[in-house]
């Protein structure tokens, strides 16, 4: 199954993968991705944590190989795993537990045999998360944000090549989103950052560039600039006072003080209400499932 490429980075081809009563998870994924923060960006259910999952060798895809700094995941899984880090959706809680104790643990499991070399390791990355503060403390009394600082320090354990990190900010509220964004962006200097969502301004945000998932397809891919750009001039916008009937064929709608704001997608403006619409990674969003005939609006 596997193959093996001499180039560096996150190298995927024709994954699939499909569970029991026929549900196809990924139907011939191929991604290449460099070093720094990329984005997944997609719906519930179109795929994205089965990928992640199988990037992180936590279960096996039915065909396709993957490469990671040209080591092949499939054949080598255990020299992959030396280099990953895998944030997941949910974090389990370790009672009476606290988070040094549980960092110096996972730390030992990771190769840091040495006392010197663990202790270190576990005070960079407290640092890291800022939790040096709270490390004497149980794990299971941390709120989320705490939580999710706390699980990408265990991400980061051994500062590896591939930092998978799925649904990260869920549930956060600005203060944390903001301190988790800047901890992962520094990460990226050094690691390929998988970035897996479902918040738009996440990927705005973070990602340079991106794919779009869906019913276990990309269906598109690319700079995140670029992605934008190749809509101007091909949107536009009008704000449906409360009360009217709002027109078909919108792109997709969002709440306004004085009204629906709809946007539209075509070769020259609708009528004289509508102006022009300048594309955002949102707009990008909802082209692409419509174009994978899923959008709604």
């Amino acid at each position: 199954m596997g193959q093996r490429v001499d180039e560096s980075g996150l190298k995927i081809s024709g994954l699939r993968k499909t569970y029991r009563g026929g549900v196809q998870a990924l139907n011939g994924v191929d991604l290449t991705i460099e070093s720094g923060m990329y984005g997944l960006l997609g719906p519930n259910g179109a795929g994205k944590s089965t990928l992640m999952r199988t990037l992180a060798t936590l279960q096996s895809p039915d065909e396709g190989y993957m490469t990671m700094d040209s080591v092949d995941i499939l054949a080598e899984p255990n020299r992959h795993r030396q280099n990953l880090g895998y944030l997941p959706q949910h974090i389990g809680a370790y009672p009476g537990i606290s988070a040094r104790n549980l960092l110096h643990r996972f730390a030992w499991l990771k190769g840091f045999a040495d006392t010197v070399a663990r202790n270190y390791e576990v005070d960079r990355l407290l640092e890291k998360v800022n939790l040096v503060e709270a490390a004497h403390r149980k794990v299971a009394t941390y709120s989320g944000g705490m939580m999710r600082r706390f699980g990408i320090a265990l991400a980061l354990i051994g500062s590896p090549r591939l930092v998978i990190v799925d649904e990260p900010t869920a549930g956060l509220d600005p203060e944390e989103r903001n301190r988790f964004h800047r901890v992962l962006s520094d990460v990226a200097t050094y690691a390929v950052v998988l970035l897996s969502t479902h918040i738009v301004e996440d990927i705005e945000n973070l990602c340079r560039e991106l794919a779009v998932i869906q019913q276990g397809k990309i269906v598109v891919d690319g700079s995140t600039k670029d992605l934008i750009a190749q809509w101007t001039g091909r949107l536009w916008t009008k704000t449906i006072p409360h009360g009217e009937q709002i027109p078909q064929g919108s792109l997709h709608l969002s709440a306004r003080p004085d009204g629906t704001r709809m946007v539209l997608e075509g070769e020259a403006k609708p009528d004289d209400g509508f102006e022009a619409h300048r594309p955002t990674l949102e707009d990008v969003y909802y082209l692409a499932l419509l174009n994978a005939g899923q959008g709604t609006a």
